[in-house]
């Protein structure tokens, strides 16, 4: 039987023969790591933590000395501008830490670090894995605190968190502290209250009853004045903008009870409702909170992001390596990434080899083989090699957080629908303030002593607040499991147009196709050119072009031609002038009836040279994708500009129900319209400068991450990861969250319309009026939070 490690418990290689004496017995370890970080704990006296652990340690990697020269770039001041903060003359800091399992690594930490001069608090949380340290910066280094921690085995580094996540923090503490009053003084209350409904029976003095209404008046302020607030201040806020909210009849409902039972304490007639008051205002706190919780789990993806960002990188002076702080990175720097770091800012390599995992951006977890010239982005994980990165993007321009900044805009848009539903929520709203006056006036003439909670329950019970967070909530859970499986929503219709599609419209190079060509073939038309001079004119045209097309000419090895007043014709060519010629190359029929089955044509003042003929390769997910759409009844269709037999090929390759050649960008907008016209929903697919013409046509355009910047920019998706088989991860998301939201509807609807009558009864008292508005809404929004684990 293999034997288990005395700190990580897993099991020890054979050969190993490392060991540590605990209480007079060796016990056998894994590596030398965890041996050194055994010999450490026991060393310094905390013994007990083997005692009492309730979970296994994590296995510990050694330290190299590159690891604790790398440590000390945490003792660079404008790097902890980041995430220290001063307190006073000491300073504050927040550390993630790994491999934190149970209550004893907590003990463990706090020790550790408590024992080392100048650290004067640590407060470890076991269950974010954090640690809060105030140390005294001039006795003790922060990344001595660090290789403290890394010492017992558990690595650590400072927390990151955008201001996004900053604000929501706060937030939920506000939450917690308005709870907290409501709950103490809650009790209080109801203390008083009790007291005051059995002396009813036991014949209190009319002193002491009105005492104990004085005492509760005087606890019960807190609760309205301060917890309560945010519902008179938000409501308040909405009739001076002419809307009205959710929170104006709750705050009718709390204010108006406190306002009468402060009208009888003081002119000591009729009944106080303090404690009921603080009960309907602690209860509805809770679930406005939890409702809290669950948005900021539907919106964290982004902020994880944000937080993907490392805080330093190494710049190269010269042959001099240097660590800054990365949001200090410049364009045109060079810096250094070894193995196991994440990329600071994008670039282009331009020494050394290695994988990067791009799965945060594309979804797909496989490495990706990354050498001279390929470009590399921000928040990505080099694996297993050196590389020597040239910044090209730094700041808000690095694709990261452009994907940030465009899921932001889509989320702040808002789809028809949504706006329906919030126009519906005012109407109920003042419907609601109807009803309830009618409710009022009605139980007023039949039990005048419960008329006023009555009509309180009406307004509590039946605030449409299920129904204003029924699709809000459920599309943002979309769009952030779509942005993490690759696919970037540009426009809040999205996902509601998506269902609605019926002909999908593709390109055909570098949509369907991988758009890597290659030169099978030259065919030359006029012998006085040489195949080489043929070659290097062609490829110094097609320098000026982002076709795909293009790099199957620029990757030829040939001699270097100038090329004078170049310019780009979207749909044909590139045209310029060389030696006093006019030259271009671009479709066969550029210049007139040239009949070819070729790929591009090479013309000499407006006369066919040469034929080229290109390979192109299939892309391995395109027949899935097909089948898959046509099995949902959706058409599938080519647009392409590509005039030769390789559009017909493809297409009977991958059974498209039709297919239109040789389409300048005009044709292509022109025949998409044409099937608008004719009720159909379309959806075009494309990856070039002349796909953005027809992008503004369609009803939904997707553009490939490796095509042209124009198509991504006009594009209402963008395909991170440039596999086809997003489309089917988009339909089926755009379908289930169409779904989600009907079920939302449709739960919010029952909840308002079984509850209205119910409450107008009177058989649905207040407290349990605030119980069944806040089960609705958790509800509706737990069930929106299925769309994450899609």
């Amino acid at each position: 039987m293999a034997k288990s490690c005395f700190h990580c418990l897993e099991a020890v290689p054979s050969g190993f023969q490392g060991e540590v004496v605990f209480e007079g017995i060796a016990n056998p370890v894994c590596c030398t790591g965890c041996q050194a970080v055994a010999e450490t704990i026991l060393a310094q006296g905390m013994s007990d933590y083997y005692k009492f652990r309730t979970e296994s340690s994590g296995k510990v990697e050694e330290l190299v000395p590159e690891q604790l020269k790398e440590l000390l770039s945490y003792d660079n001041k404008d790097i902890q501008k980041d995430f220290v903060a001063e307190q006073g003359n000491l300073k504050e800091v927040l550390l993630s830490v790994e491999g934190i399992s149970c209550a004893a690594c907590a003990w463990l930490i706090e020790k550790q670090l408590l024992a080392i001069p100048g650290i004067k608090r640590v407060d470890v949380n076991t269950s974010t894995h954090r640690a809060m340290i105030l140390w005294q910066d001039e006795t003790t280094k922060l990344s001595e605190i660090i290789a403290a921690l890394m010492q017992i085995g558990y690595k650590a580094y400072p927390f990151q968190a955008d201001e996004e996540a900053a604000q929501k923090q706060a937030a939920a503490k506000a939450y917690m502290r308005r709870l907290g009053v409501a709950g103490l003084m809650t009790m209080q209350v109801m203390m008083f209250a009790f007291a005051m409904y059995f002396g009813m029976f036991s014949g209190m003095e009319e002193g002491f009853e009105q005492y104990f209404r004085w005492i509760s008046l005087i606890l019960a302020s807190p609760v309205i004045l301060y917890s309560a607030l945010p519902f008179l201040t938000n409501a308040v806020k909405g009739l001076k903008s002419r809307q009205l909210n959710m929170d104006l009849p709750v705050s009718l409902a709390i204010f108006g009870a406190y306002g009468a039972s402060c009208y009888a304490t003081v002119m000591s007639v009729g009944e106080v409702y303090f404690e009921s008051i603080c009960m309907f205002t602690f209860l509805l706190l809770l679930g406005k909170y939890l409702e809290f919780r669950a948005r900021m789990k539907a919106s964290e993806f982004t902020a994880n992001l944000q937080k993907l960002l490392p805080l330093t990188a190494r710049r190269l002076a010269g042959t001099t390596e240097e660590v800054i702080a990365a949001k200090n990175l410049q364009l045109n720097d060079l810096i250094l990434v070894k193995p196991g770091e994440t990329i600071p800012a994008d670039g282009i390599v331009i020494e050394g080899t290695s994988t990067v995992d791009e799965s945060m951006m594309t979804g797909e977890h496989l490495p990706i083989k990354k050498f001279t010239n390929h470009q590399v982005y921000a928040g990505t994980l080099n694996h297993d090699g050196v590389i020597t990165l040239k910044i090209n993007k730094v700041g808000q321009n690095t694709l990261l957080n452009q994907i940030i900044k465009l899921q932001h805009n889509a989320l702040m848009k808002r789809p028809k629908i949504v706006e329906v539903t919030d126009k519906v929520a005012q109407w109920f709203v003042a419907c609601l303030l109807i009803f309830a006056s009618i409710t009022a006036i009605g139980w007023y003439h039949v039990e005048p002593e419960h008329a006023f909670w009555v009509t309180i329950a009406v307004l509590v019970a039946t605030c449409p607040c299920a129904l204003s967070l029924a699709i809000p909530t459920a599309l943002t859970c979309a769009v952030a499991t779509l942005t993490k499986k690759g696919i970037l929503i540009k426009e809040a219709h999205v996902l509601e147009t998506t269902p609605k599609v019926s002909r999908y419209a593709f390109d055909k190079t570098g949509t369907l196709t991988e758009g890597r060509f290659t030169i099978s073939n030259v065919t030359i038309l006029d012998e006085q050119y040489a195949k080489s001079m043929i070659l290097s004119i062609a490829s110094a045209l097609e320098r000026y072009s982002e076709h795909p097309i293009a790099k199957a000419f620029v990757d030829e090895k040939v001699s270097f031609l100038e090329i004078h007043e170049a310019k780009v014709s979207t749909g044909l060519g590139v045209s310029g002038e060389f030696e006093g010629k006019h030259i271009a190359i671009g479709k066969p029929s550029w210049f007139g009836s040239h009949a070819s089955f070729a790929q591009a044509t090479l013309f000499v003042d407006k006369r066919p040279i040469a034929d080229f003929y290109l390979q192109d390769k299939v892309r391995a997910s395109a027949p899935e994708v097909i089948e898959y759409l046509q099995s949902h009844q959706l058409t599938c269709h080519m647009l392409t500009g590509d005039s030769s037999k390789a559009a017909s090929n493809l297409s009977n390759e991958l059974g498209l129900d039709s297919y239109k050649q040789a389409c300048a960008p005009k044709d292509k907008q022109h025949e998409v319209e044409l099937w608008s016209d004719k009720g159909h929903i379309v959806a075009m697919v494309g990856d070039g400068v002349n796909d953005s013409p027809v992008f503004n046509s369609a009803h939904l355009s997707i553009a490939m991450e490796t095509g042209a910047d124009i198509s991504k920019n006009t594009a209402d998706v963008v395909l991170l990861n440039s596999d086809l088989n997003s489309l089917k991860t988009l339909q089926s998301v755009a379908i289930k969250t169409k779904r989600i939201i009907k079920q939302n509807l449709t739960i919010s609807l029952l909840y308002n319309g079984s509850i209205l009558p119910l409450a107008a009864l009177g058989l649905v008292p207040p407290w349990l009026a605030v119980i069944g508005m806040s089960a609705s809404s958790i509800v509706v929004i737990t069930n929106s939070l299925r769309l994450l684990k899609l």
